[in-house]
């Protein structure tokens, strides 16, 4: 488990490099990958669902990109897209591709509604989240 959370920080830093995203964040990017997959990590042990993970994940990425965007002042964007590398359902996309090739479709159309329901778990996570540090934000600014 440390060691899958140790690659997710890693996975997380690579995109900030490829992105050519400010080198001073290159730590914080990583522990929110760290962060999104150990939440994944957290809730995958209590309900085995990719997708419920998922969702919790990115969720929890959003959160920590909304706190250190308004701490750094500087956009969510810059740490929420390197935050969710590690979420990605990459394995379960290639998994699709190679049941279409050995043309077995039914395994191929299973794998690729996993591979569709994750990708849109991980962003209804990242927007719930967004959504909701801007409508606090809308009544805190409201209340003064």
């Amino acid at each position: 488990m440390v060691k899958q959370i140790i690659l997710a920080f890693f996975g997380s830093i690579f995109p900030v490099i490829l992105f050519n995203i400010d080198r001073k964040k290159i730590i914080w990017t990583g522990f929110c990958g760290a962060i999104g997959w150990t939440t994944y990590l957290i809730v995958y042990n209590y309900i085995p669902s990719s997708i419920m993970s998922s969702f919790v994940g990115a969720l929890a990425v959003g959160v920590y990109s909304e706190i250190m965007a308004r701490k750094l002042k500087t956009p969510a964007m810059e740490f929420s897209i390197p935050g969710i590398f590690p979420l990605v359902p990459g394995i379960t996309a290639y998994k699709t591709v190679s049941e279409i090739v050995e043309q077995n479709y039914a395994a191929a159309s299973s794998k690729g509604m996993q591979t569709i329901a994750v990708g849109g778990a991980i962003a209804f996570g990242i927007m719930l989240s967004s959504t909701t540090f801007r409508f606090i934000s809308k009544l805190i600014k409201q209340r003064k």
